[in-house]
């Protein structure tokens, strides 16, 4: 439960950031949280302890109560606190000698006879009726928003605060100048039947109460652990030599930045080292204007406007400038390089990592036609033959034989030309496309050598045939059938390209 006052609690009830289910043992999801070094340091002996504690209540709310009763607090417990009128529910950030230092730091009287007193430790009673009031205030701060546009005000509701009894609330509101908010006072008590409580805020508490993200990423500073608002001035911005620009030197709340007060101090010790901005350098090139200082790399830059040429912007080392304000004392105008000075050091980099198997190469996944393949009719691979070469050749070595299953019946062909091959159906299912032939042996890709007539009756016998192939058909030649150029693709022969066709065989005996 000790996460229940928190702003940054979910819908559910439990804590958005450090998910802990609502039990924290540290308070590290509270804002504006103090670590307590002096956490198990024994007090002096007779020296008793301080009875002042210091409680949180919502979002970066803190008051200092006064323990009368002797109750053993410790940081995260709820306790019940006097309130005007009524209690009200809080939880105990700080206790003991710390709580001292804290009230000298806010500049709180150290006496605590004067604060309010610790009631008791919260009952679960108590607890409920917190929670009960405290999801009672979106709804109450739209409602407020809608009778504050109604009655025209010019101010802004920008978050409200229910009392632990319920009995108050208390309603914070930004404006830039006063106002008469007496009228709308008594219509939000007739309309929210409790005791209401105007408080006009800055906008950097309203940025503190409600929370955010700033440009450099983390949370804002005023709502996690920035106590005091100092004032932030355009001054700042200047000693440290930043643009003027409204845009990124204003905050979430519309002001100037807090953070620009963070380094104000060191360029402010800085800069009393560095010669006054004010003189101007009288050299022989013309007279520089102070343009700027950088602290880091101990240089001033100066503007040099010569007569008829252009503008030249340098940076001299502080030394440099020292000495060239030295001889214009004495009336000497000494002779700069402007050109030297403005040569930036080229920064030799070294790799730290090198592709040296080549797996960086944007194009190494494409595909590379290596081979010279081309795609024959119907989109079937012809295999790997160049182009002209003729399509009768050895098969290649490794290649098995292909499996046609049993060739179909032929009639014996006539004698003399044979004419044309007729057309070839599509192959059977099962048998899949018909494998590549691969590339002709070197030397056999001419023209093929004339045969002489076999003789009648020698036909010669061919040998058993392979497993898979089947018996001869009826009517097959004995002697050995040239294979044509169009086979298995139908319509006459193509030319070619080794030269003239073969003359016909002719017929077998």
């Amino acid at each position: 439960m000790a996460c229940a006052g928190c702003s940054t609690v979910g819908p559910d009830g439990k804590p958005a950031g450090c998910k802990s289910n609502g039990y924290c043992s540290t308070s590290g999801c509270n804002k504006l949280g103090v670590f307590d070094w002096l956490t198990g340091v024994p007090l002096p002996g007779g020296q008793q302890a301080f009875d002042g504690v210091e409680v949180r209540f919502k979002n970066t709310r803190k008051a200092f109560y006064r323990n009368t009763s002797g109750l053993q607090l410790m940081p995260g417990d709820l306790v019940a606190v006097d309130a005007a009128p009524g209690h009200d529910i809080g939880m105990v950030s700080l206790t003991g000698e710390l709580v001292r230092a804290q009230m000298e730091r806010k500049r709180v009287t150290g006496e605590t006879y004067e604060l309010r007193k610790v009631l008791r430790v919260a009952s679960q009673e108590d607890i409920d009726r917190w929670h009960v009031a405290r999801k009672q205030e979106d709804d109450t701060m739209f409602a407020s928003r809608r009778m504050v546009a109604d009655a025209r005000l010019d101010m802004k509701v920008t978050d409200v605060e229910f009392q632990g009894d319920g009995t108050k609330t208390t309603i914070y509101y930004t404006a830039e100048d006063r106002i008469d908010f007496r009228g709308i006072v008594r219509t939000m008590s007739d309309r929210f039947k409790v005791r209401v409580e105007m408080k006009q805020i800055g906008s950097r508490q309203e940025a503190g109460r409600i929370g955010g993200i700033g440009s450099c990423g983390r949370e804002l500073c005023c709502s996690t652990w920035l106590t005091d608002f100092r004032s932030v001035t355009t001054s700042a911005a200047r000693y440290q030599q930043l643009a003027l620009n409204p845009q990124k030197l204003a905050g979430q709340c519309g002001k100037l930045k807090c953070c620009l007060n963070y380094e104000l101090d060191m360029y402010i010790e800085a800069i009393k080292s560095y010669p006054s901005q004010n003189a101007k350098l009288k050299t022989q090139q013309g007279t520089g204007v102070h343009m700027k200082t950088d602290i880091f790399t101990g240089k001033m830059w100066y503007g040099f406007k010569q007569p008829g040429g252009p503008f030249i912007m340098a940076g001299f080392p502080i030394d440099v400038v020292r000495d060239v304000l030295a001889q214009n004392k004495a009336g000497v105008e000494p002779e700069v390089d402007l050109n030297m000075v403005d040569e930036v050091e080229e920064k030799v980099k070294t790799p730290d990592y090198e592709n040296v198997v080549g797996q960086d190469d944007l194009t190494r996944f494409d595909s590379k036609n290596k081979s010279g393949k081309k795609r024959g009719r119907g989109g079937r691979d012809r295999g790997d033959r160049p182009k002209g070469a003729s399509q009768q050749g050895a098969r290649p070595e490794g290649a098995q034989a292909r499996d046609r299953g049993p060739r179909p019946e032929r009639g014996p062909r006539p004698e003399g030309d044979r004419g044309p091959r007729p057309e070839r159906g599509p192959r059977p299912e099962g048998q899949g496309p018909r494998p590549d032939r691969g590339p002709r042996p070197e030397g056999q890709q001419g023209r093929r050598p004339e045969r002489a007539p076999r003789p009648e009756g020698q036909g010669g016998d061919r040998g058993p045939r392979p497993e898979g192939q089947g018996p001869r058909p009826e009517g097959d030649r004995g002697g050995r059938r040239s294979r044509g150029r169009g086979r298995g693709r139908g319509g006459d022969r193509p030319q070619g390209g080794g030269g003239e066709s073969a003359p016909p065989n002719p017929p077998a005996a």
